[in-house]
């Protein structure tokens, strides 16, 4: 198997992408069974506290993806500096994982704050370019 050279941004974006899964891991673990996967949307809809609120994050990480893959593939268009590209791109999934982390524990505020540190990011990404 090849691995293709990547910047570390579209390493991002890949875990980025990969992040919406984990959460519905980490909703799912020790509660799901085999008989939840025949209706698993009514599965999610019974769940309270922080399964709910893990499956909630995967829906906002949904959400945020597009944003974020074409602001690296902007920045890389436009020619941005690609440490810069890289940093923000670090920085944005630093942010999610936080996001993510804060969403489940129950934190509102302190993940609202992280949530707007990655928006800010994806826009300084979204600019980086010449």
């Amino acid at each position: 198997m090849h691995i293709p050279s990547l910047t570390l941004a579209y390493w991002c974006v890949l875990i980025a992408a990969l992040l919406p899964y984990i959460c519905a891991y980490i909703a799912k673990a020790g509660a799901f069974g085999g008989r939840d996967n025949q209706k698993p949307r009514d599965w999610a809809a019974q769940q309270t506290g922080w399964r709910a609120r893990a499956i909630a994050a995967q829906t906002n990480c949904f959400e945020g993806l597009p944003f974020f893959i074409g602001a690296v593939i902007i920045a890389h268009q436009l020619g941005a500096n690609q440490g810069r590209i890289d940093l923000l791109a670090a920085a944005y999934v630093v942010f999610r994982l936080a996001f993510i982390a804060l969403y489940i524990s129950g934190f509102g505020a302190a993940r609202s704050a992280v949530f707007a540190l990655g928006l800010f990011t994806n826009i300084a990404l979204l600019f980086a370019g010449r």
